[in-house]
């Protein structure tokens, strides 16, 4: 049986940050291979939200009707990650953390993992170090363990920054055991680079 993945998506959500993940996931590392999960959202209320693109999703749970049981949470960036409504979801993102399951935030989605304090004592990244200081404010004190990546995976949690769609779905691939890590490889180089590594 397929697991859930449930995308956290709030108005103005950065849709290029979850559509190739969604595919990976919910289709296939590559056509023809294994499906291990189904990509589903989550966001706030049951109201459609609208992505920066104008792309309107109706979500498919919300905090009030959450499934009974999924593999993981990723986090789409987008600037509501800043609002006073996103702290509704510290509680979940603190019970998939204790539950050991996938909590991945990408651009201010990570700022907002490291202003409640998850990216504290696991190796992470963001948009800089300076930016994710400035705007995670005093709860954040993981600077040590901050790596100047595109996407950083330290256990089941994912940290990435705006630009790092490919390398986010990647290292959250990798989290999931989606497929083999050759298989992984091979998918992110082929939309990476526009070729297969052998050359096909």
């Amino acid at each position: 049986m397929k697991k859930e993945i449930l995308f956290v998506l709030l108005n103005g959500f950065a849709d290029w940050e979850a559509a190739h993940i969604a595919v990976c996931l919910n289709s296939g590392v590559k056509p023809g291979r294994p499906v291990k999960y189904i990509a589903k959202t989550l966001s706030l209320t049951k109201d459609p939200v609208i992505s920066i693109g104008g792309f309107r999703v109706l979500p498919d749970y919300d905090l009030h009707a959450l499934p009974e049981d999924y593999a993981g949470l990723i986090l789409v960036g987008g600037d509501n990650w800043f609002s006073p409504e996103a702290e509704s979801l510290v509680p979940l993102v603190e019970k998939m953390i204790r539950e050991n399951k996938l909590v991945a935030g990408i651009c201010n989605a990570s700022v907002f993992l490291g202003k409640h304090g998850f990216l504290n004592h696991v190796k992470h990244t963001s948009n800089t170090l300076e930016y994710l200081k400035n705007a995670a404010g005093e709860k954040y004190t993981g600077d040590a363990h901050y790596i100047e990546q595109q996407a950083v995976r330290d256990g089941n949690i994912v940290t990435a920054n705006g630009t790092a769609q490919l390398e986010f779905c990647r290292e959250i691939l990798y989290a999931l055991n989606a497929d083999e890590p050759e298989i992984i490889e091979e998918s992110y180089s082929f939309y990476k680079n526009g070729f297969l590594q052998n050359g096909g």
